[in-house]
């Protein structure tokens, strides 16, 4: 039964993991990078549709990216997701067939503008690790089939578990940051 609760913990807290460092990746460093704008929903038919499953994208060089519809009549909807994304500060050109992007030279101040948000997505990252945490303790204080000193041993190896987690989480924005300042 413990084994369960901290097993469940565990994967929660790598996808944690994994989906701070996707959220990472969408913010851009200058160079144009497809992971940027594949998330982005697009009203297609009146459904928000995520991107990815609209277009294909490619990457002539680094800082250009040219996104190609699969269906030509939601070129239009695609420019306005992008031109609507906040984060973003590109601005697209539609010859008709196509979306071409050219990443802008990042200023100091946008890149420092950028470091906020991926603090702020790392943050929530913690946040949902520690929910993780607090939950499981929840499960493991309900458990009364156990010992307490099983239970105190599990919650030492959670304790150990989210520490593990979050200095992970914190390697991950320590990577992006150095990234994002680097000119």
């Amino acid at each position: 039964m413990i084994s369960d609760v901290m097993a469940s913990a565990k994967e929660k807290m790598a996808q944690s993991i994994e989906v701070a460092k996707d959220d990472f990746q969408t913010v851009s460093a200058g160079r144009a990078n497809p992971a940027l704008f594949q998330r982005l929903n697009v009203e297609y038919y009146g459904t928000p549709t995520p991107m990815l499953q609209l277009a294909s994208f490619q990457q002539p060089d680094a800082r250009t990216l040219v996104i190609t519809p699969f269906d030509k009549s939601a070129l239009k909807e695609i420019e306005r997701a992008i031109v609507n994304a906040p984060h973003l500060g590109v601005t697209p050109s539609n010859d008709g067939n196509l979306v071409r992007i050219v990443m802008p030279e990042l200023t100091e101040e946008r890149r420092r503008d950028y470091v906020k948000i991926v603090k702020d997505k790392a943050e929530q990252a913690r946040v949902a690790v520690r929910n993780v945490r607090r939950q499981a303790l929840a499960d493991l204080d309900k458990l009364n089939e156990v010992g307490e000193d099983e239970v105190a041993r599990a919650g030492k190896e959670l304790e150990l578990l989210t520490k593990q987690t979050v200095d992970s989480i914190d390697d991950a924005l320590k990577k992006k940051e150095t990234e994002l300042l680097e000119v």
